[in-house]
């Protein structure tokens, strides 16, 4: 059916003035899927700052740490920020806690593991806080936006119904408006699954970082052990773990 030229040109075909001609719950479903947009953005530039600083102060550590020839030392030259510092706390810890069971070599380094690990998994915990809601928006994005389509096309043909017109100028509008909703589903969806997926990827980049340290930790833990066990004297051993436990209580 033709459509009269004065009536095309007062069709709302841009986006801004679908969105003020749209209904109520169609308008704050468009609402919500542009916030859930904007959050989604905000989110990628916060955790990308931070999971590049995180990264950089991890290989910092971890070179650091391949210079020390000691746990003492190791932790004279790691940086005080991060989750370096308490993971050689740690071990030096429950070094000192062990201070009578020195000879238990393997006892000790699985104790030291077991805590490491457990410091380890908290900061991977907390390298994915706030991704979460990427794929919350991922996941609800669409449906949310198709909710709004379905209330749009709804209410166009209810007002169809009442005002007992088919022509393209009464139909066009809601329905323009209704696929809108959809759109911007999409346009939230999207980019939040695509950040979503690259923020793990840097996450899992930092957690193997993160390994590398633990790894590096109890290897210099193994060689002061080694270093006791080879000492001349059970005297001089009894001094040096003495030693080590007044450091680790500082």
């Amino acid at each position: 059916m033709a459509v009269p030229a004065s009536d095309l040109a007062s069709l709302p075909f841009t986006p801004w003035e679908m969105f003020l001609g749209a209904g109520p719950v169609v308008r704050l479903v468009m609402l919500l899927l542009i916030a859930a947009a904007l959050l989604s953005w905000a989110v990628f530039v916060a955790k990308t700052i931070e999971l590049r600083r995180v990264a950089a102060r991890l290989g910092v550590a971890e070179r650091r740490i391949e210079e020390a020839s000691s746990l003492q030392s190791a932790q004279d030259l790691c940086p005080e920020e991060g989750i370096v510092r308490p993971l050689l706390l740690a071990a030096a810890s429950e070094w000192a806690r062990s201070i009578d069971a020195l000879d238990d070599r393997d006892g000790l380094k699985e104790r030291i593991m077991l805590h490491l690990e457990r410091l380890e998994a908290a900061e991977g915990r907390r390298l994915l806080r706030g991704t979460g809601v990427l794929a919350t928006i991922g996941a609800t994005a669409p449906f949310i936006g198709l909710f709004g389509t379905v209330w749009g096309i709804m209410t166009s043909f209810t007002g169809i119904a009442a005002t007992r017109a088919t022509s393209l100028a009464v139909v066009a509008p809601g329905i323009a408006e209704a696929l809108l909703a959809t759109a911007l589903g999409l346009v939230a969806a999207i980019p939040a699954v695509v950040i979503y997926n690259y923020l793990s990827r840097q996450c899992l980049g930092c957690k193997a970082q993160l390994g590398d340290l633990t790894a590096l930790i109890l290897r210099i833990v193994s060689r002061d052990l080694s270093r006791l066990h080879v000492q001349n004297g059970g005297g001089q051993v009894l001094h040096l773990a003495t030693a080590r436990a007044e450091q680790a209580g500082r």
